[in-house]
């Protein structure tokens, strides 16, 4: 049987907004606890979380429960889609899919996103963890996802919930990574 190292891509709990330090609701709270309770047989060893409020709530009573503590990675912060906000950014969005290479001013385009975000899979993988949770944002994680399979775009990021769960497997003897969804449950 094939040894495996699994790399659990979570979307963090539902946040009272987008800001880097918007919180998470009463409800965020309750989906965090959730998220712990169903970690809690995966025998993970490894955290790794963008530094944004709403993602650090979300994986704390995993981490509390697990006495692991959790590594802040600026590299899974959210990706920023425009330097000035407009009232059509699912329609600029939808198109940096098509087009990976796409920036809007002041903003990041998905490949360069997505290259971030595969750095940060890659340091995890190169520690050794054999069971990791990496704590993220909607679009950023739609990019990583959409590097191991490339069907995964812009109606992905759509049906992605608050929180939600991938699960990402890597045989140790290498070959391609398997991709599962695996929240909501």
């Amino acid at each position: 049987m094939t040894q495996l190292r699994n790399i659990y891509v979570v979307r963090h709990c539902q946040a009272e907004g987008q800001a880097p330090e918007a919180r998470l609701t009463g409800i965020g709270m309750l989906q965090a606890a959730r998220l712990a309770e169903s970690f809690s047989d995966h025998a993970i060893d490894c955290m790794v979380s963008s530094p944004y409020a709403r993602a650090r709530q979300s994986i704390a009573p995993l981490a509390e429960r697990l006495g692991l503590e959790v590594t802040l990675d600026e590299r899974l912060t959210e990706r920023v889609l425009s330097g000035s906000p407009s009232p059509d950014w699912r329609e600029k969005l939808r198109l940096t899919y098509d087009d990976m290479g796409l920036c809007y001013d002041g903003g990041e385009s998905s490949s360069t996103a997505m290259k971030r975000a595969v750095q940060a899979v890659e340091d995890i993988l190169n520690q050794g963890c054999r069971n990791a949770v990496l704590v993220s944002h909607g679009n950023l994680i739609s990019l990583l996802l959409k590097y191991f399979d490339d069907r995964i775009g812009f109606k992905e990021w759509e049906a992605l919930t608050n929180p939600d769960v991938y699960r990402l497997s890597f045989p140790i003897d290498g070959g391609s990574p398997s991709l599962l969804r695996i929240w909501p449950a």
